[in-house]
């Protein structure tokens, strides 16, 4: 009976293989989730066959890291990719091996991985592969590295903050000796790219428990080796759940007092992340001086007002605090929300006085767009116009 798991492509890759008299096997976070119950993606093929090989099992590759042992194989358009069975040497960065080697055992491409739960295969006839007790840490909620923690975090550092990250999205405890590991070798987190420690907190922010990796964070000294961490978590640990990563950055931000530009440079965060950051920084100073106006709730995004709340009332536990609702409700029914909303034009100002362009026209449309926010005006071109020829004669 063939297994009912993956795409239908990507079991037609597997199927091919054997056929072809290869080994091959689902392999990693699929198969994990799918012993959890949960909807798996990003269906990770590993095969006997060598990349060579692949590429002649199929008749569209793609050599996406073949020196590493992997090839993309197009099935019914869908990019599948395939990893040859691989053992690999030291680890001189601390995050690529100096040398990586083919093999023909299944087993020693799986005592390479990070922890027992992701070291575990599936067939495609639903026989499950499992040399170093995944199962049994899945049912126990641990998180346990493969074999020796601390060859497995010599060889990549970043899985110290793989095994946090976790912890965070599943809930999981990490196992005692793995803890241990990581709290004697957090220094090493020094020789991760920052690109590679940011995706693992997008990941982290949005977890189940980021409060549980945070405390790790903290008690095994990584805090002291990450690009940007607050020594006390008891404000960010408030301000969880996240609905979305730039909560997670912006209480990152708050709580730890760094300003925008730093914490952007510091993680390498994107254009946009480091626009967020930028209005959640001025919202929070708004808000300490009291509720959001309706300037405030017209000139930052629902988004940002929601992160910047939940942040101001981590730290001012007892004072009233703004609902997501009322947030919502107060922004929806704003009279415009961008300056696009408006009746009007430049081109009308100069219409209705007969006048040339200028500063002046920049101006009154910025007087325009105060008055029909804060209704003085309503948002209608014959009633913006008597207001404002009305104002224009009284001013000049």
């Amino acid at each position: 009976m063939t297994l009912k798991f993956g795409t239908a492509p990507s079991r037609k890759v597997v199927k091919q293989l054997e056929d072809a008299g290869y080994e091959a096997v689902f392999v990693g976070g699929s198969v994990r989730d799918h012993l959890l119950g949960k909807e798996a993606s990003d269906f990770d093929i590993a095969t006997s066959a060598t990349p060579e090989e692949v590429k002649h099992v199929f008749s569209h590759t793609i050599d996406v890291g073949i020196a590493h042992g992997t090839v993309m194989v197009i099935m019914d358009e869908e990019p599948i990719e395939v990893t040859t069975y691989r053992t690999e040497s030291t680890y001189t960065d601390h995050r690529r091996p100096d040398e990586v080697k083919f093999v023909r055992s299944l087993e020693d491409d799986l005592q390479r991985r990070d922890f027992t739960m992701n070291a575990l295969a599936l067939t495609l006839s639903g026989e499950l592969i499992d040399p170093f007790g995944g199962t049994i840490d899945l049912q126990n909620r641990k998180i346990r590295a493969v074999g020796n923690a601390t060859d497995r975090f010599h060889e990549d550092a970043l899985r110290m903050i793989r095994a946090v990250r976790f912890s965070s999205v599943l809930g999981f405890e990490i196992e005692e000796w793995t803890l241990q590991a990581i709290e004697e070798n957090a220094a090493s987190v020094a020789h991760v790219s920052v690109e590679r420690i940011k995706a693992e907190m997008d990941k982290l922010w949005v977890g189940i428990d980021p409060s549980k990796a945070f405390a790790t964070i903290i008690d095994t000294c990584l805090a002291e080796h990450l690009p940007l961490f607050p020594d006390d978590v008891q404000v960010l640990s408030a301000c969880t759940p996240f609905a979305i990563t730039e909560q997670g950055w912006s209480a990152l931000m708050l709580a730890g007092r760094f300003s925008a530009v730093d914490l952007a440079r510091a993680y390498k965060l994107s254009n946009r992340e480091k626009s967020f950051l930028t209005d959640v920084q001025a919202a929070f100073d708004r808000r300490q001086n009291g509720k959001f106006s309706i300037d405030d709730y017209y000139r930052f995004a629902v988004e940002v007002l929601i992160a910047t709340e939940k942040v101001w009332q981590a730290i001012h536990p007892t004072e009233p605090g703004i609902l997501v609702e009322e947030m919502m409700r107060m922004k929806e029914s704003l009279s415009i929300h961008s300056k696009n909303d408006l009746k009007v034009d430049g081109k009308d100002l100069m219409t209705w006085t007969n006048q040339r362009g200028g500063k002046w026209v920049g101006d009154w449309m910025d007087k325009i767009e105060y008055a029909v926010l804060h209704r003085h005006c309503p948002n209608d071109a014959e009633q913006i116009k008597e207001w404002f020829l009305n104002e224009y004669k009284r001013q000049r």
